[in-house]
């Protein structure tokens, strides 16, 4: 009987390309050292013959960004009939826009930071709450074109730079506090890692240049702090209808409530990212991690 053959898609057309690689082929990997038939597949226009000449039975979508992580390529998967690991493509689109995750955060009565949504086209009045703010396009990922914004004069630069990559933009009041992410596996939080980062926040350079930042783990909160965070995360990652695996971006205070950034539905899975560091925290190595990824996948979670 010929073995299942799993097709890992990487690359693809978003600002995210260049880790959506190394994700993919760290999978890659991971997947021959566990037995399994792999297939790694640069997706570009041709992904769907490529798909079908290749014979894949799964998809394991190692895609980050516009066009894998937003529910686009879900859409194409099932179309063609073909299962794959992560959210379906509903929680992938809702995922990946911020303003109505939030909306969905909200109505689920879970704390996120104060926001107003801004285009080009629209008249901007005066902000609701005070500087500094933080400025980011509505569906990135990676802190792509995000910028803290310290006095009003930078804000017209900081708004420039996030249109570039998205027609909205959102603003929101900057919260002080400690970055903590949670990591998700079969529906279960599997713990809470603190990023502590060398550059003003946890940015695209202190993401994926070493040393840029050190990561705690467990995140060092008092107890009910942590559990607090543990549930607020795992309820949206709920609130999206997200399946599978992922991790919730947090900003827990100063005075210990944990607010929702999002959710990252297709988080980076480097063997140094931090939902693999978060599991091998729990003593769930790298291939184990992969494995029970793929088992879901295979068990049709959704």
């Amino acid at each position: 009987m010929a073995r299942e053959r799993i097709g890992v898609l990487m690359g693809g057309r978003s600002a995210e390309r260049e880790v959506s690689l190394k994700t993919g082929a760290a999978v890659f990997a991971a997947l021959h050292r566990l037995g399994e038939e792999a297939v790694a597949i640069d997706v570009d226009a041709t992904v769907a013959e490529r798909l079908i000449r290749d014979r894949i039975d799964l998809a394991f979508i190692a895609l980050h960004g516009r066009y894998g992580e937003d529910g686009a390529m879900q859409g194409l998967l099932e179309v063609l009939g073909i299962p794959y690991t992560g959210s379906g493509i509903l929680a992938s689109a809702l995922g990946m826009d911020k303003m109505v995750s939030r909306h969905l955060f909200q109505a689920e009565e879970l704390p996120v930071p104060r926001y107003v949504r801004v285009t080009r086209d629209e008249p901007m009045g005066p902000l609701p709450f005070s500087y500094p703010v933080v400025v980011k396009p509505n569906s990135e990922g990676s802190s792509v074109g995000v910028s803290i914004v310290a006095q009003p004069q930078a804000l017209s630069a900081a708004l420039d730079l996030a249109w570039g990559f998205d027609r909205q933009v959102l603003i929101e009041g900057f919260i002080p506090g400690k970055e903590v992410q949670v990591g998700i596996l079969r529906d279960r939080a599997l713990g809470a890692i603190e990023i502590r980062s060398k550059t003003a926040f946890y940015d695209y350079t202190a993401k994926y240049t070493p040393g840029m930042s050190e990561h705690i783990f467990p995140a060092p909160l008092a107890p009910p702090v942590y559990a607090r965070t543990m549930e607020v995360g795992l309820r949206a990652f709920r609130a999206l209808g997200c399946a599978g695996y992922g991790r919730v971006d947090c900003l827990v205070d100063e005075g210990g409530t944990p607010y929702v950034l999002e959710v990252n539905t297709l988080p980076g899975m480097t063997e140094t990212s931090l939902l693999p560091e978060i599991a091998r925290g729990m003593g769930i190595g790298f291939d184990e991690l992969i494995r029970e990824i793929v088992a879901a996948a295979r068990e049709g979670v959704r």
